[in-house]
């Protein structure tokens, strides 16, 4: 299909350029922020196109529909991450196939994914998404138990707490997202001035294609990009 590999190529292109833009119009270094594919709902030939055009990292949201692209993407060098709500009767299944979960919301899951990555004898990489609108559609720990989240996360047996996930709300201005990717950067900072690890809290993984340029300047270092890679589902 070069027609879908030409535009995948193409998005990626423009998309890496935005992001390099946006990073040093803030001072940083455009080599700080990670593009993160969201392929859920695209085939395996997405997801093929993509990693010829040289990108490495997919989200997916759902456990099954990932499980199928990383049986099928074997032969591939992919990192896969799950960005979706995990339920508790699938952590056996995602603890040793992702690299990284971004979903972990309670002290519960994060024990349960430890316990089934030291079973599996697999290191995943986990991500506290926090709730920073109280939008009842959407999950994510409070502030408050994000921070126990994170204290507890030096427990941990396997699995390897490195950072803050949060989703705002849509707005059609995405400059109006803006507070709320401020305000995990400051969560980050206040749990770091309480002296706690920093590779706890090294990644924060926020914005996506609507409005991912003001989340690298607000410091996101994970940004998921999916209709800016592989158009609308």
């Amino acid at each position: 299909m070069p027609d879908l590999h030409a535009d995948i190529a193409r998005r990626l292109a423009e998309a890496r350029a935005r992001i390099d833009n946006a990073a040093r119009q803030a001072g940083r270094t455009p080599d700080e922020v990670r593009l993160l594919a969201v392929s859920k709902t695209f085939s395996l030939e997405h997801v093929r196109a993509a990693v010829a055009a040289g990108q490495q990292d997919f989200g997916e949201n759902r456990v099954q529909e990932a499980l199928q692209k990383i049986d099928g993407s074997a032969d591939l060098r992919i990192r896969w991450h799950l960005i979706g709500t995990l339920q508790s009767n699938k952590v056996r299944k995602a603890a040793p196939r992702f690299s990284v979960i971004h979903s972990v919301d309670s002290l519960a899951l994060l024990d349960a994914i430890d316990s089934a990555a030291t079973e599996a004898t697999t290191a995943p990489d986990l991500l506290v998404q926090v709730d920073l609108a109280g939008e009842a559609t959407k999950h994510g720990a409070p502030r408050a138990v994000a921070a126990e989240i994170i204290r507890a996360a030096t427990r941990c047996r396997a699995a390897r707490v490195i950072g803050l996930m949060t989703i705002p709300p849509f707005f059609e201005n995405p400059e109006d997202a803006r507070p709320y990717f401020a305000e995990l950067r400051e969560l980050r900072a206040t749990l770091l001035n309480e002296g706690l690890d920093p590779a706890l809290l090294r990644e924060l993984s926020m914005g996506m294609s609507h409005d991912f340029d003001i989340a690298v300047h607000e410091g996101a270092t994970i940004v998921r990009l999916g209709t800016a890679i592989f158009g609308k589902r």
